[in-house]
């Protein structure tokens, strides 16, 4: 009896240019994705504590308080926060705008999860990596689709 023959996976490979675009998509949205954590724990942190200081920031987000200490350099590179020696970190009005245009679609996410049936807690756990990487016509499905419900 022979052996069963596997598929042939080269078939339902994406042409190569598609391929690495969508992969350039996903790296770049990774990127950008620690940026918009970062922007929308700082703006939390502001609004309920007052502060945002780096250790908070690190216990927060599960980090050590180098790699936090290292985003937050990519946010005052990128221009969406600046630091106070013992006062913490602030955001810029982009980092504000960042902040606010991520917690949307989270919201958004979670909301549509919800509306099909995903219980709220697995559906925060979940938006949390699929805001990031959503497209804007999706994002706008999701609207429709819940004026629909």
């Amino acid at each position: 009896m022979s052996a069963p023959s596997l598929p042939d996976i080269t078939a339902s490979l994406p042409a190569e240019p598609v391929q690495a675009r969508r992969f350039g998509k996903m790296r770049a949205a990774q990127s950008h994705a620690l940026l918009e954590d970062y922007a929308e724990l700082i703006d939390d942190l502001h609004a309920s504590t007052g502060t945002a200081r780096p250790t908070d920031i690190a216990r927060r987000l599960g980090v050590s308080h180098a790699t936090a200490i290292k985003a937050i350099g990519r946010l005052k590179r990128a221009g969406l926060a600046t630091s106070q020696p013992y006062r913490g970190v602030f955001l810029t009005q982009a980092g504000v705008a960042l902040a606010a245009r991520s917690r949307a679609r989270h919201r958004l996410v979670v909301d549509v999860l919800v509306a099909i049936g995903v219980p709220r807690e697995t559906a925060e756990d979940d938006a949390e990596g699929l805001e990031h990487h959503i497209s804007p016509a999706t994002l706008e499905a999701f609207r429709a689709f819940l004026k629909r419900v």
